[in-house]
């Protein structure tokens, strides 16, 4: 299908209708915002870490470099701003309704996901000893446990190594914009624009170092980003693969409820019907040549 009935499908003339129609994946975004801030505020599972572990935790107890607040900003607002910026293109509510509650639904899958796999687990960080024992003063139990001292948050956040969410959260909303970009731009349209490409890839580069950052920073082992990224990259794809096409189909650049609504409209022929009636005209022309070479007619009598 063309993009000819683009500016039919506006934020004043459906904004509302489409809203109202996905009311229910609304709510549960509410309740998943309510899990994640639940996940939060629960202490992890006291793993035991015994003194010879503590060779493998004695990194530096280091600030982030890539703080945690800036991970929403370039995560979920930056995306939501190019969404923006493609409506006003574009004018195509359906792609700016779905688009932003598919990156929604990928951030916060992806943090509860995360989230309950730290509190279930709880793996001690690399810098986890400055954390128990801020002054260097060790001391352990009868059976060789850690018996911090340290402050309680700092303690609690020590059991919160794997997976990275800062990587998870990450991938999460980077692979989909990525994804985004390269059905918009038709970055697999088989033309062969490595500029395309280029812009396809560079927020999944993004992510990547942020993911790196981690491992720099002592506040992670290689292990719980590479988790991190899987699980964000994963959910990402799922969730964008909800409301679009593949990028490399040829309707790859919207997404399916702008096709069903441009159906209802009687926009005439897509691609689909195109290729159905041209694999029933062969179909004809191979019966009518069987029929030839057989001696028989088709002709009606």
């Amino acid at each position: 299908m063309q993009e000819i009935d683009l500016g039919v499908h506006t934020i004043k003339s459906h904004g509302g209708r489409v809203a109202s129609k996905h009311k229910h994946d609304w709510i549960i975004l509410v309740i998943l915002i309510a899990i994640e801030i639940g996940l939060n505020l629960i202490s992890p599972f006291y793993r035991y870490v015994g003194k010879d572990m503590m060779t493998d935790l004695k990194y530096p107890f280091k600030d982030n470099t890539v703080p945690v607040w800036s991970v929403p900003v370039y995560a979920v607002l930056l995306p939501i701003l190019v969404f923006v910026c493609f409506y006003l293109k574009r004018t195509c509510v359906y792609d700016l309704h779905h688009s932003i509650l598919g990156l929604l639904f990928s951030v916060l899958i992806t943090g509860v996901i995360t989230d309950s796999i730290k509190v279930a687990t709880g793996r001690p960080r690399p810098n986890f000893y400055w954390r128990c024992f801020p002054d260097g003063k060790e001391l352990y139990d009868a059976l060789g446990g850690v018996i911090c001292h340290g402050k309680s948050g700092e303690v609690k956040e020590g059991h919160k190594s794997f997976p990275s969410g800062h990587t998870s959260w990450s991938f999460a909303g980077l692979t989909f914009l990525s994804l985004y970009l390269s059905g918009k731009i038709k970055a697999f349209n088989g033309e062969g624009h490595v500029a395309k490409l280029c812009l396809v890839i560079f927020p999944l580069l993004a992510a990547c170092l942020v993911g790196i950052s981690r491992v720099d920073d002592y506040w992670h082992h290689w292990q719980d980003v590479f988790a991190g990224a899987l699980i964000g990259s994963l959910v990402a794809a799922f969730c964008y693969r909800q409301f679009y096409p593949n990028p490399y189909h040829e309707e790859g650049w919207g997404p399916y409820a702008y096709f069903k609504a441009a159906q209802e409209r009687g926009v005439p022929m897509t691609s689909q019907n195109g290729d159905a009636l041209r694999t029933m005209s062969l179909q004809m022309d191979s019966t009518s040549l069987e029929n030839m070479e057989s001696g028989t007619s088709t002709a009606p009598r």
